[in-house]
């Protein structure tokens, strides 16, 4: 068979192309980050040289600034639906470079001919750079100083609204948030230690997310992605937040679904996060193994999807096929807490006085994450029209409601508002109000949005509008008005077909 002679030149072109491209990074010689305006010149670069990118602007930073996605496909994105969906997303906290550092290196491996079998099984949607506000000060919040990655629930800025149009407009099977993590601190200080791990992955620790899921992400995915990284020499932890040992306990990362990689999870995705090693006072010390770090824990992560593309794809369809079909008195946890298990965490360290790995064996390590409180998931929430803030929420979370239709069995439940304490969620102390639940008879049905629970945000939608959740919107300032003591809770439960509702309305 013959190949064309435009086709020959087309591969041999590719193949010229991606040996010969360097980032901005290693242009610098590794001495300066990236900056956004170089960012965006390399992106073009390689968007006019590749026929296997496509890049597009999803959005914008507060501060007017394209935010780009980069879209690899062989075909029409998205649309071979035997191919997984995959989003990554890098530097959501400015003065964190190495995960669109290791981006951006990414990109030119994954144009090298020996990485193209990737595309044979995935679509790949990459966001180098998600906060460039940030970004260019080098600080950790966007151009509102507000923190991207504690957003994720009440959408209020604008590049994190732009991240969850994109990931709505494709329902990714799969996604990794990108970051890095301070090995430094006064109290490690003290003990000698420091963390000292090139990458840290995070699984969804959220117990609303699908068991088979996360037993995925922890027995399968962690082995191979430890090994590879090792394979490459790059140290391996699973992301532990906490301690020092024995002075503070360590657990796994926070069950919050704020954040880029549980704000996803919590709609049965196969999520993580992603946490290389910060330099020294976020300079570029160390910047370049500290980017290939990122760029191979991206890497590694497209490999094993590859490899496990059958067997993620029924899971991730199946389990979202039961968040829409939601059985009779099923539980959310709205109220949880990290547990020990009696086992005990293996820690290796970097001793600051000999510079040598120590292991430690951490008591007080809480691996689990169980239910403190939990409530049966209603059919639906009813919301007051006039609610501007609530609609506008809705809108932004893409969330399916529509007009209020009383059925004749239909059970409306309210909170009384009783008294407002507070607990413990993972060292912050948020409200925990004390209420009285009661059935009520006569509403004006026309004043009300029904927002059913049978969609694939449907955990989500309980996480976030039960008075009691420490996960909930009434948490954030914007919402905390909601909670008013001895007044009712302005957002109803609805539960259908049911024989303990009002005969007389």
């Amino acid at each position: 068979m013959k190949i064309s002679t435009a086709i020959v030149f087309i591969l041999i072109s590719s193949t010229y192309f991606s040996q010969n491209l360097i980032t901005p990074l290693e242009k610098s010689d590794y001495k300066e980050f990236t900056k956004y305006e170089e960012l965006v010149d390399f992106i073009k670069e390689v968007d006019q040289s590749s026929e296997l990118i496509e890049a597009k602007v999803i959005g914008k930073s507060v501060e007017q600034r394209d935010l780009y996605c980069l879209f690899f496909s062989k075909g029409e994105f998205g649309k071979d639906i035997s191919k997984l969906k995959a989003l990554f997303f890098a530097q959501q906290h400015g003065n964190e470079h190495s995960g669109k550092e290791g981006a951006l290196k990414l990109i030119t491996e994954l144009l090298k001919p020996e990485n193209n079998f990737l595309f044979d099984k995935i679509d790949l949607a990459l966001i180098p750079q998600v906060n460039p506000d940030g970004s260019e000060k080098n600080q950790r919040r966007n151009g509102n100083n507000a923190d991207l990655n504690r957003n994720h629930l009440i959408l209020t800025e604008p590049e994190t609204i732009a991240l969850h149009n994109l990931f709505n407009g494709f329902l990714f099977d799969a996604a990794l948030d990108v970051h890095e993590y301070y090995p430094f601190g006064e109290d490690w200080d003290a003990l000698g230690y420091r963390r000292n791990f090139d990458e840290q992955f995070g699984c969804n620790t959220n117990i609303n997310i699908s068991k088979e899921i996360r037993e995925l992400s922890n027995n399968s995915f962690i082995p191979f992605i430890k090994n590879y990284l090792n394979e490459k020499e790059f140290s391996f932890n699973i992301y532990s937040p906490g301690g020092p040992p024995e002075k503070d306990y360590i657990r796994y990362s926070t069950f919050d679904i704020n954040d880029g990689r549980q704000s996803f999870g919590i709609q049965n995705t196969f999520s993580f996060i992603l946490e290389g090693i910060n330099g020294i006072d976020y300079t570029v010390s160390n910047i370049k193994r500290r980017s290939e770090g990122q760029m191979f824990g991206m890497l590694g992560l497209l490999k094993y999807m590859h490899n496990n593309n059958s067997k993620i794809f029924d899971l991730v369809i199946n389990e979202r096929i039961k968040l829409s079909n939601p059985t009779n008195d099923e539980k959310v946890a709205i109220q949880l807490d990290h547990f020990s298990n009696g086992s005990k965490m293996e820690l290796h360290l970097l001793s600051l006085k000999t510079n040598t790995d120590t292991t430690f064996f951490v008591n007080n390590f809480k691996p689990e994450v169980r239910s403190l409180t939990d409530v049966i998931k209603p059919d639906g929430y009813l919301i007051p029209k006039d609610s501007v803030e609530l609609v506008d929420w809705l809108n932004r979370q893409n969330i399916s409601y529509q007009n209020y239709d009383m059925k004749e069995n239909d059970l409306i439940e309210e909170y009384l508002i009783q008294a407002i304490d507070s607990i413990d969620f993972e060292g912050d102390i948020v409200v925990n109000p004390i209420v009285e639940k009661n059935n009520i008879c006569k509403i004006v049905s026309e004043e009300f949005y029904f927002i059913p629970t049978n969609q694939l945000l449907g955990n989500l939608i309980v996480t976030a509008l039960e008075p009691k959740s420490m996960l909930g919107l009434v948490t954030y300032k914007k919402y905390e008005h909601l909670l008013r003591i001895k007044n009712t809770f302005p957002i109803l439960r609805v539960i259908r077909n049911t024989k303990n509702c009002c005969s007389n309305r």
